[in-house]
């Protein structure tokens, strides 16, 4: 059974293992990666600073999403499955929760600034195209911004 939970400060090495195998699914080189991780770390003071939730499927972690407010509006700064899960439900149970808590701080709007092969699911969730924003990772890179009206 699918379940969240909030994150753990000393599981930021595993979720952000879990970060680097769900990005690499888009087939992505080394080098590409490489330049990723840092965006993709999850350390114990992000895992406190932020609201940062797990989904388990059957004990073991399935996802992460990370969500920062300020305001009227709320970043989805992280959402990834394990790869091998992937089409079980857990991105959609996190994104509800992104929205769910972004609602509870007060937001009316989760912005995403999302991978391009990712964009097509936060469409289909109901986000809309709102231009594009420089990758944080790749310079020169571009990648869509979403905006999920809450």
């Amino acid at each position: 059974m699918l379940a969240l939970r909030p994150a753990r400060p000393e599981e930021g090495p595993a979720l952000t293992e879990l970060c680097l195998r769900s990005k690499a699914v888009w087939g992505y080189d080394d080098t590409f990666m490489q330049a990723c991780g840092k965006e993709l770390t999850l350390t114990p003071a992000t895992i406190l600073a932020s609201h940062v939730q797990v989904a388990e499927l059957d004990g073991r972690l399935a996802g992460v999403a990370e969500v920062k407010s300020s305001g009227d509006t709320a970043q989805l700064e992280k959402l990834f499955v394990e790869p091998g899960l992937l089409r079980t439900g857990a991105g959609r149970k996190l994104l509800d929760w992104a929205k769910a808590t972004a609602r509870a701080a007060g937001a009316t709007a989760l912005v995403i600034e999302a991978d391009p092969d990712a964009a097509d699911f936060y469409r289909r969730m109901g986000a809309v195209d709102d231009g594009l924003v420089p990758s944080g990772s790749i310079p020169g890179r571009l990648i869509p911004r979403l905006n999920l009206p809450l």
